[in-house]
C-alpha cells in the first residue's frame, strides 16, 4: 500500500506548456501516488475534481432522481411543525412561502452552473468570487450543514427506533449513523441505485396519511387554519412570527449544494436533450424546495392534527405525526408502517448528508493540509460529528440552532448567487467557472468579502443588536446585504481578484461549444484526466491535474508570480482567451 500523497524519484515525460514563469526544479522529477482508496473512482466520485464526461454515464433522468432522493428527509415535518407551534397558521403559512421563492430563486443559477461545468458546491464558490482559499470558509459552513441536518434525521430515525422497537434512544443514535455509511462509501454508483429503486415506496407512503385524512375527516384541513400553537397572536398573522419562522425554513438554502453534488454528473445539454437536460437541472436543483414548502406544510398539519393526543412537545415529532396518520387507515399495522417509513426516509437523506460532507471536508482538508486520504475517510469525520450532536440532544433546541445558522449560510448563497446572476451578465466577472488553485487567487474579495459582512450584520441583528423586527428578518437583511455588496466590490476592484493568470495549456478547453473531453497525463501522478481538469504548471514543467495542484506544498504559487491579471472593465474579453 502506498502512502498518502507519497512521492518517488520517477521520471514523467512533461507535456507542453506555453510561458512558463518558473524555472526548472528538482521537483519536476516528483511522482506523487496516492492511497487506494483515493485512486478508486467508485470510491472517491472526483470529490475534489471537475467530473469528466467518460465518468458521467447516467442519464437526466436517473441524476434527477438520485439528487431528488434525498428530498425524503423528515425534518421538514419538524421543521413546519416547529413553526407552527412557535407562531400559529398564518405565520407559519406566509414564513415558509417566503423561504420557498427565495430558496427557487438563489437555486436556478446556482444547478445551472454546476450542471454545465460538472463541479460541485465548494468548486463552484471558488470561481464565484470566493478565490482558491477564501471558499475554505464556505466549506466548513457546507460541512456544518450537513452534519447538522444529519445530527436532525438521524435524531428523527432514532425517535422511530425507540418507538418502534423499543431501542434505548442513545443505543439508536449509534444505529442511525452506521446504518448509512456502507452505501456512502461507494458514492454516486451505489446511491443512484438506493432512491431510484426506493423512490415510488416512499412517495406512496408520505402521501398516505394525507389522502386517508382527507377521505374520513375533511374537516380537519379547515380547522388547521386556526391552529394557534403556542403563539400569544394564535392563528392570526405576525409580521415578527412570520419573519422568524422564514429565518427557521431559509436554513435549508444551503440544501442547494447537495442538490449540484449529483447534478455535476448530469451528461452534456446537447440539441438532443436539451428539455429534458432543463427539467432535470430545474426539478432537481431548485425544485426540491417545493416539494420541502409542501412537507413543511404537512408537518405543521400534522403537528395540529396530534397536538390534542400526544402534547405541543411531541408534536413536532414526525414518528409520531406519522403514527397518528397511518392509523386512519391501517391501525394494526400503523406502528411499524411508520417505523419503516422513517427508517427509509432518513436513510435516504442521510446518505445524501454524509456523501456531501465527505466532499465538503475533503476540499476543506486540502486547501488547508496539502493533504487527501480519500473522500471515504471523510465521511466517518462528518458521520462522528454528527452523533455528537444527536447524543447532545440537538433536536431539543431545533429553531435556535437553525435560526442562527441560515444567517450565514444566506449570506454565502447570496454572495453566489449575486456573482452568477449580476456579475457575469454585466461582465464584472468572467463569462465562466474557474476553479483550479493554478488560475486563482487565494482570496477575492468579491464573493468572500461580500458573505463576510453579510454574515456578521445579520448575526448582529439575530442577536437584537438592530432591534425585534431586524431580528425576525436577519436572514434577509443577510441575503440582501451579499446581493447588494457582491457587483459592487466587483466593480470597485475591477473583477482583478477572479483569474491569477490565464489558462496556458496548449489543449484547448472548449470544442464545439463544450468542454473539451481530451485526456491529459499529470506530469506528477502520472494518471490520465480531461482537459477541464488540468494546468499548466511551470514549477513541474507539464501538465498537472487539479488535485496533485492542490496537494502541492513547495511550488509556493511560482506559477502566479507575475502578479494581478486586470481583466479590466469589462472582464469577459480577456477571461474568454482561458
Amino acid at each position: 500500500m502506498t502512502d498518502i500523497g507519497s512521492r518517488s524519484a520517477q521520471t514523467a515525460p512533461p507535456l507542453h506548456v506555453e510561458a512558463g514563469t518558473a524555472p526548472h526544479t528538482e521537483a519536476s522529477t516528483a511522482r506523487r501516488s496516492y492511497h487506494r482508496w483515493a485512486k478508486n473512482d467508485t470510491l472517491e466520485d472526483y470529490s475534489l475534481r471537475y467530473a469528466p464526461k467518460s465518468f458521467r454515464r447516467w442519464s437526466p433522468y436517473v441524476v434527477a432522481t438520485t439528487a431528488l432522493g434525498g428530498i425524503a428527509y423528515l425534518a421538514d415535518f419538524a421543521i413546519g411543525g416547529s413553526i407552527a407551534i412557535s407562531y400559529g397558521f398564518s405565520s407559519a403559512a406566509v414564513a415558509i412561502l417566503i423561504a420557498a421563492v427565495i430558496i427557487f430563486a438563489t437555486g436556478v443559477p446556482i444547478a445551472y452552473y454546476s450542471a454545465k461545468y460538472s463541479i460541485d458546491m465548494d468548486l463552484l464558490t471558488r470561481g464565484a468570487g470566493f478565490g482558491y482559499l477564501g471558499s475554505t470558509l464556505t466549506s466548513i459552513i457546507y460541512a456544518s450543514f450537513t452534519f447538522i441536518f444529519f445530527a436532525l434525521e438521524g435524531s428523527i430515525m432514532a425517535q422511530a427506533f425507540q418507538l418502534g422497537l423499543h431501542i434505548p434512544l442513545a443505543v439508536s443514535y449509534l444505529i442511525s449513523s452506521l446504518l448509512v455509511i456502507p452505501l456512502v462509501i461507494f458514492g454516486m454508483t451505489a446511491l443512484s441505485k438506493l432512491h431510484v429503486w426506493t423512490q415510488p415506496i416512499w412517495l406512496l407512503l408520505m402521501v398516505a396519511p394525507f389522502v386517508s385524512i382527507a377521505i374520513q375527516d375533511p374537516g380537519k384541513f379547515a380547522a388547521f387554519t386556526h391552529f394557534g400553537g403556542n403563539s400569544s397572536s394564535g392563528s392570526s398573522f405576525s409580521v415578527l412570527g412570520a419573519g422568524a419562522g422564514a429565518g427557521v425554513a431559509l436554513s435549508l438554502i444551503a440544501q442547494i449544494g447537495e442538490q449540484v453534488d449529483y447534478l455535476r454528473f448530469m451528461p452534456d445539454k446537447t440539441a438532443a436533450n436539451n428539455k429534458r437536460w432543463w427539467a432535470a437541472v430545474l426539478t432537481a436543483g431548485p425544485g426540491w424546495v417545493v416539494l420541502g414548502a409542501l412537507k413543511q406544510l404537512g408537518g405543521a398539519f400534522l403537528a395540529f392534527y396530534i397536538a390534542d393526543r400526544v402534547g405541543l412537545v411531541k408534536a413536532d415529532q414526525p414518528i409520531q405525526q406519522y403514527l397518528a396518520g397511518l392509523k386512519t387507515f391501517a391501525a394494526p399495522v400503523a406502528l411499524g408502517l411508520a417505523t419503516f417509513f422513517v427508517v427509509l426516509s432518513q436513510i435516504k437523506i442521510n446518505t445524501t448528508n454524509a456523501y456531501s460532507g465527505s466532499l465538503s471536508w475533503s476540499n476543506f482538508f486540502s486547501r488547508l493540509l496539502h493533504w487527501h486520504p480519500g473522500r471515504v475517510v471523510w465521511i466517518f469525520l462528518n458521520v462522528g460529528i454528527s452523533l455528537a450532536l444527536m447524543e447532545g440532544g440537538v433536536f431539543s433546541f431545533l429553531n435556535n440552532v437553525l435560526g442562527f445558522y441560515s444567517n450565514v449560510a444566506i449570506a454565502w448563497i447570496g454572495a453566489v448567487t449575486a456573482d452568477l446572476v449580476i456579475n457575469k451578465p454585466l461582465k464584472l466577472s468572467p463569462s465562466y467557472i474557474e476553479f483550479k488553485r493554478a488560475h486563482l487567487y487565494n482570496f477575492n474579495p468579491v464573493g468572500f468579502g461580500s458573505m463576510l459582512i453579510a454574515s456578521v450584520v445579520s448575526i448582529a441583528a439575530y442577536y437584537n443588536a438592530f432591534g425585534a423586527y431586524a431580528k425576525a428578518f436577519s436572514p434577509l437583511i443577510a441575503l440582501g446585504i451579499g446581493i447588494v455588496l457582491s457587483p459592487v466590490l466587483a466593480y470597485l476592484t475591477k473583477g482583478r481578484y477572479y483569474i491569477a493568470r490565464i489558462d496556458q495549456m496548449a489543449e484547448p478547453l472548449i470544442v464545439d461549444g463544450q468542454l473539451s473531453a481530451a485526456t491529459l497525463t499529470c506530469t506528477v501522478c502520472a494518471d490520465v484526466f480531461e482537459r477541464p481538469d488540468m494546468a499548466a504548471c511551470p514549477f513541474h514543467e507539464g501538465a498537472i491535474c487539479s488535485l496533485c495542484c492542490s496537494l502541492e506544498k513547495d511550488c509556493h504559487d511560482a506559477c502566479k508570480k507575475t502578479g494581478p491579471v486586470d481583466l479590466g472593465m469589462p472582464v469577459a474579453a480577456a477571461a474568454a482567451e482561458a
